[in-house]
């Protein structure tokens, strides 16, 4: 591996930490950025689970530390959502490399379309006048998003978000908080299942793990202090140069 992919795993994981913790779509940089860099699609999938794990337990820690965080109702919506990336994770092993990079591809593109028309926008118009709904129908919702999860995780803070803002009530501050517990939690059983495949290239997770634990800690405090305007823009950005390189355009 040359030099300058160290920088740019470190540099992505830096990014990504931060976008995750302030709102979702991270692993858009991180995934590509492990393949570009050599790694087969599979191994980039399980690698990038070392970063998440690591970004999360930081994340969890700072909102925690400053009192948003409700373990209570984290750790009743994280158990679906682990059994749901148990089961996603089993199916993700099972993917060829050359299918594996075609759903990258495709959720590239998926991504980009997602934050050019800014959905979450409208969930956070809707966070003051939800109201808060429980029911048997939230658990199979978040099984549903934790296998998404399992299986590829880039976009699932989204997911996440709205269907903690939308389905639990929970205002922006909180629903963030709780979705980087959520995402720790399942982030652990899929990993396991990625490492018993050898899916997971360490020394490479461990660096991008670095830089995710610095973004993610300034993500936190950032998400307790204001919002994220600019991150969008250089979403956007990023997204573009990866989908056109991976494509091989350039």
């Amino acid at each position: 591996m040359e030099w300058y992919h160290a920088v740019m795993v470190l540099a992505a994981g830096l990014a990504a930490g931060f976008i995750n913790t302030v709102a979702g779509g991270g692993s858009s940089i991180t995934l590509p950025v492990l393949v570009l860099v050599g790694l087969p699609p599979n191994v980039a999938n399980g690698t990038n689970r070392v970063a998440i794990l690591l970004q999360s337990m930081v994340g969890v820690s700072t909102f925690r530390n400053n009192k948003v965080l409700d373990m209570g109702d984290g750790w009743r919506l994280s158990l679906p959502s682990a059994l749901g990336a148990l089961a996603g994770a089993l199916v993700a092993i099972r993917v060829s490399d050359e299918a594996m990079r075609v759903v990258i591809i495709a959720l590239m593109v998926g991504m980009l379309l997602l934050v050019i028309f800014n959905p979450e926008a409208w969930v956070k118009r809707q966070a003051n006048d939800v109201v808060a709904k429980t029911g048997p129908w939230q658990y199979f919702l978040f099984f549903l998003i934790g296998f998404y999860g399992g299986f590829i995780q880039v976009g699932v803070g989204f997911l996440l978000l709205a269907g903690l803002v939308l389905g639990r009530g929970l205002d922006l501050v909180r629903a963030n908080a709780l979705k980087v517990m959520i995402v720790l939690v399942y982030t652990v059983i899929a990993l396991i299942i990625f490492w018993h495949d050898n899916s997971v290239h360490l020394w490479m997770g461990l660096l991008m793990g670095a830089g995710s634990m610095l973004g993610a800690y300034a993500g936190a405090k950032f998400t307790i202090r204001g919002s994220a305007k600019y991150v969008r823009w250089f979403l956007i950005a990023m997204l573009v140069v990866m989908i056109l390189k991976l494509t091989g355009v350039f």
